[in-house]
């Protein structure tokens, strides 16, 4: 069998469970069609770069299949009459991966906290330099006003 990534783009306003339902569909097309799903990573809802049928937003999903050619593209005819699936791309490759996805490493890498630094750094400037005194003027005064 012939070894694939698919990535679908799910409406905005469907529920994260409404998701899992449309993920599960598709699992029970592959599989009735002699396939198997070997991974899927919900990347969750990400902006998108233009808007797509009135969306800004969509939900990212990944699956990566190990299924033949009619399977996928029965798959793919199911989500051409879906309305709540925005886009899909399938992909063939020649091996899949068994570790998190870029995204997903991206992802867990943004959500550590203590990573990164503060903003501002110790003296508050605006790259984190320390505010020293003023070179380009001479000394402020308290009477700012005149004289």
């Amino acid at each position: 069998m012939a070894l694939y990534e698919h990535v679908f783009l799910a409406r905005q306003d469907v529920s994260s469970q409404q998701v899992d339902g449309i993920v599960e569909q598709y699992k029970t097309v592959i599989e009735e069609n002699g396939g198997k799903v070997a991974k899927v990573e919900n990347w969750g809802v990400k902006a998108l770069a233009y808007r797509i049928r009135k969306n800004r937003k969509a939900h990212y999903v990944l699956m990566n299949l190990d299924a033949p050619h009619a399977a996928v593209a029965e798959m793919e005819r199911q989500m051409r009459i879906n309305e709540d699936v925005l886009r899909f791309m399938t992909v063939s490759v020649d091996e899949l991966e068994e570790a998190p996805s870029a995204m997903l490493q991206k992802r867990d890498r943004d959500d550590r906290p203590g990573e990164r630094p503060e903003r501002g750094g110790p003296g508050g400037g605006r790259f984190g330099e320390a505010r020293g005194p003023r070179r380009d003027r001479g000394p402020r005064r308290d009477d700012s006003f005149g004289g």
